[in-house]
């Protein structure tokens, strides 16, 4: 077989992977919860049940370093693909709660795999000049397999078992072009980085990359939580439930929107100062959603322009880890980004829900700006130990 040499040919092969990916997750999700929903299980035990995904993530990620340092990225590719895919084909076998979570776990280290692969490959082979185009491409694509996603789950009413197969199909194609590549190495360690057990590369890249992991954490969080527990909240402040469906929509077109055109700023005046407005542009949006309170429509505008300015700040926060840690570096500052993005994501919705709950004066809408305007003072007057940034 022949093998692709062409750093465009292989950007674009992974960057579909990745596409396809985001397409499962995105279908993953809304079908189980109407397959549960329709067969009677607790809203409770349905919303534990999607968080497989998620602990699957965290449980893989100490584990995925040393492989992909051993054995290139593309071996990792083909076992996340590999993992994802079977485990999409098992589902319509046995429908059961406890085995459909066994699955969902999986389908999270597989992704995880996948995801944390071909992220260090794009970010070790780019050209520093054009790596926030490149990343924001990268979201971009995945943004728009999760937002198709669910255009699928209605094929349940032809059979329950359709979308895991269609999706399942669909990732083993998208999983087979990585046999066209040939394999690829991180940067090796060298002099006193060889020895270093995991945690002490942990810390080493923590030192120098720390501040970019406050972005991708922020991301999931507000991600998980708008989706879980806006429409809750949306319910008690009078918004029509016609209006929920756009308002969460409007966030993820925002987000897509924007991801080329601030990705290809922060390649001209740096990942920092663009971080920096993103996050304060968010913080400001989210006060005037919240002000706007159960006007649908003022709601929407401002829901829309704070996915334009958050909804890069994943990509963003890969692109200024890039910028900040040595090569050598790059696997664990990758895995770091994927897991403070899952840490987000499962915390999103517990706080979300607990201050829902309370009822609190703070509106929810208030409570992401006020966290928003948190993390913009860190990230304002945050120092790294070095940084390669010309921000």
């Amino acid at each position: 077989m022949v093998k692709i040499e062409s750093g465009r040919a292989r950007y674009w092969i992974l960057v579909i992977i990745v596409a396809i990916s985001g397409f499962s997750q995105g279908m993953l999700l809304p079908l189980i919860s109407v397959i549960f929903e329709q067969d009677g299980i607790s809203s409770t035990l349905n919303g534990l049940n999607a968080t497989g995904l998620y602990i699957g993530t965290l449980l893989i990620s100490p584990f995925m370093e040393a492989p992909l340092r051993k054995f290139g990225y593309k071996p990792v590719i083909i076992f996340g693909g590999l993992t994802v895919f079977l485990s999409l084909l098992l589902f319509p076998l046995w429908k059961s709660v406890v085995f459909w979570f066994i699955l969902r776990l999986l389908i999270g280290m597989g992704d995880n795999a996948l995801h944390f692969s071909t992220q260090t490959w794009i970010t070790s082979t780019t050209p520093q000049a054009k790596l926030g185009r490149n990343i924001a491409v990268y979201g971009i694509m995945f943004s728009a397999g999760f937002a198709v996603g669910p255009l699928f789950v209605p094929l349940i009413g032809v059979f329950e078992g359709l979308p895991f197969i269609v999706s399942g199909i669909l990732c083993m194609a998208a999983w087979s072009l990585v046999f066209l590549l040939r394999n690829d190495f991180p940067d090796h360690l060298q002099g006193n980085e060889a020895p270093m057990s995991f945690i002490g590369r942990f810390r080493e890249t923590m030192k120098f990359a720390w501040i970019a992991f406050i972005p991708p954490f922020a991301y999931g969080f507000l991600e998980s939580s708008l989706n879980a527990i806006y429409p809750v909240y949306a319910l008690r402040t009078g918004i029509d439930v016609s209006y929920i469906s756009f308002i969460l929509a409007a966030f993820s077109v925002g987000a897509i929107t924007s991801q080329i055109p601030l990705g290809m700023l922060s390649d001209r005046i740096g990942r920092h100062s663009v971080l920096l407005i993103a996050i304060g542009g968010g913080s400001a949006a989210f006060f005037l959603a919240g002000l706007a309170g159960s006007n649908e429509w003022g709601v929407l505008a401002m829901v829309f322009t704070a996915g334009m300015f958050v909804g890069s700040t994943f990509t963003l926060g890969i692109a200024y880890m890039t910028d900040l840690t040595p090569k050598t570096f790059l696997p664990m500052g990758n895995l770091l980004c994927g897991i403070f993005f899952s840490v987000g994501s499962l915390t999103g919705p517990v706080f979300g829900g607990y201050l829902v709950g309370r009822e609190t004066d703070l509106g929810y809408l208030t409570f992401m700006s006020g966290l928003l305007a948190v993390l913009f003072i860190i990230f304002l007057t945050g120092r790294t130990r070095k940084s390669k940034s010309f921000a």
